[in-house]
């Protein structure tokens, strides 16, 4: 009887722990459920949304000791923003490090890498994040930049775009890289045209030779990064981010969650290549808790564009000895019977393609995948979608391809991507043509690619106003939506590439408590302000954990 009453007692305590209340009034709440409707009041519970509806409603129900009220004072409530494309790990790792996306010169490249080697001698230096299109000079750097100050120190640094990365010699040398070295599938060794000399520009594939020698991070270290980037996420309002995990990133998401330390949902994709450890383990989409979840599986078709190896029908209009590059697994013919074999054990297929070849030999894939395979509910997904042929989005939409789009990397590539194509930048991130065909349109960041901002995202789609201020008017404007669709793009239409729009991605009752306010209505101001706009409050899983001061 004594134990009986003692368990008594120890459930009610823990229930009085952990069911405090949370009632948010007085804001206009913008739901982004099917009726797209707009209410006053939410009221949270252990985690969940328990009610939706008005002010006088929720003070009526639940102002009382156990509830917390909270005034949003008229201010703009949206779910939670759920960001479709990270590389999380590598994002806290990038604000720990070396910041080279701000250097505006070679100058300034070469005063900032020269500074962070006299404080980190002997280590290797990596990330960096440097765009060359950004210098006076509108060319890929060299190791002659960088050698004479750091003869003892390896560095490899990449482009923003992670498809380009820049050695010095101290790093070529570690990884037995010289004139002899061959390119292999899929990547590109840059030499100097009259020695033959490698520049010390390594592309894609080529990138794994430096990679496969450098020292992982050390779990503390892993740890430290993911850290910081939790951080990164609460500031800007991130609640769920789809991310390109590799074991050691999910080993660490893992210790967070077992110590109740994550602040934000991961929905993993594990390399393709490792996808049989995930068969055997008989996990299949959707596999995991609320706060980490597998079954997707992530592949490389092509590069990117600003590295010109996006795979493209035809040459570069810069570079005409050029179309890009396909990625080794598509050149040996590996992705099509992973591809195929990943589908049949019901893995999501979610494969980086930014090419117009790229795209289509895609959709060509999954097309077979679906005339061979039985039918299922398997969400197909292409990362980043950037150059499509208009013809080409009627497949999209018959195979129902999810569009996972990142806008930042409009407004960013759009300052110099004719340079690189000509006018095929016609086709270039369709937005409005993908919404116009029902295809199903999720959004994102890249980050550390692109800022972990997801308003920075929705003003982009919207106005498609370059960085450098060179296109007022939007760059292809016939392509700019709505502040509403771009709202879907990153809550509820994120949840459904996910295999999770009955969850979260909405603000409705029995939904997990995640919810962003912010310190305007992006709903109703000019779109040009959406980019001054900020996070006042993130709530996640039903707590408040930022709120700026």
């Amino acid at each position: 009887m004594k134990k009986l009453l003692l368990l008594v007692v120890y459930l009610f305590i823990q229930n009085t722990a952990f069911s405090q209340k949370i009632c948010f009034y007085n804001g206009k709440i913008y739901t982004v459920d099917a009726r797209s409707s707009v209410v006053e009041a939410v009221v949270v519970e252990n985690g969940r949304i328990i009610f939706v509806g008005s002010t006088p409603e929720a003070r009526a129900a639940w102002s009382d000791s156990r509830t917390k009220m909270v005034n949003l004072e008229g201010k703009l409530m949206l779910p939670g923003f759920i960001d479709n494309h990270t590389h999380f790990a590598d994002g806290g790792m990038y604000l720990l490090g070396i910041d080279l996306r701000n250097a505006k010169s070679t100058t300034q490249f070469k005063e900032i890498i020269k500074k962070y080697v006299e404080s980190h001698r002997g280590e290797w230096i990596k990330s960096g994040n440097w765009d060359h299109e950004s210098w006076e000079v509108k060319e890929l750097p060299t190791k002659e930049m960088i050698d004479d100050f750091s003869i003892d120190t390896p560095i490899f640094i990449d482009r923003f775009d992670g498809h380009t990365a820049l050695a010095n010699s101290k790093a070529l040398a570690l990884a037995g890289i010289t004139k002899e070295t061959k390119s292999p599938d899929g990547g590109e060794i840059v030499t100097d045209p009259k020695t033959g000399e490698p520049t010390g520009i390594l592309k894609d594939a080529a990138m794994n030779l430096v990679y496969s020698i450098i020292p992982q991070l050390t779990p503390e270290q892993k740890l430290k990064c993911v850290h910081r980037a939790l951080q990164e996420a609460r500031e800007n309002g991130i609640t769920s981010v789809h991310d390109i995990t590799f074991k050691p990133d999910l080993l660490a998401f893992q210790a967070l969650e077992k110590e109740d330390k994550l602040t934000c949902r991961f929905y993993t994709r594990l390399p393709i290549d490792s996808y049989q450890n995930l068969v055997g383990a008989g996990i299949q989409a959707g596999f995991g808790s609320n706060k980490i979840k597998l079954g997707s599986l992530k592949a490389y078709a092509d590069g990117s564009l600003g590295s010109s190896t996006a795979l493209m029908f035809k040459p570069y209009d810069q570079n005409p000895n050029t179309k890009g590059l396909a990625s080794d697994i598509v050149i040996n013919g590996k992705l099509n019977n992973w591809a195929m074999d990943t589908d049949k054990n019901h893995l999501q297929l979610s494969i980086h393609a930014i090419g117009d070849s790229a795209n289509y030999l895609m959709l060509k894939l999954f097309e077979e995948i679906t005339k061979t395979n039985p039918k299922w509910d398997r969400r197909f997904r292409i990362e980043h979608a950037q150059h499509v042929r208009l013809e080409d989005i009627p497949l999209f939409a018959k195979l129902g391809v999810i569009a996972s789009v990142q806008p930042y990397h409009c407004i960013d590539d759009g300052v110099w991507a004719a340079k690189r194509i000509g006018n095929r930048v016609d086709y270039t991130h369709p937005y409005k043509s993908f919404l116009d065909a029902g295809i199903k349109l999720c959004m994102g960041s890249d980050w550390s690619v692109a800022p972990l901002n997801a308003i920075l995202g929705i003003y982009a789609a919207v106005t498609r106003q370059t960085v450098d201020g060179g296109n007022p008017m939007g760059w292809i404007p016939k392509q700019k939506i709505s502040v509403a669709d771009a709202i879907k793009g990153y809550t509820i239409n994120n949840a459904f590439a996910a295999f999770e729009e009955k969850e979260k991605g909405s603000i409705e009752p029995g939904k997990l408590a995640d919810m962003v306010v912010l310190s305007d209505d992006i709903l109703t101001i000019k779109p040009e302000k959406i980019q001054n706009v900020k996070v006042l409050m993130t709530i996640f899983d039903g707590k408040i954990v930022y709120e700026k001061k």
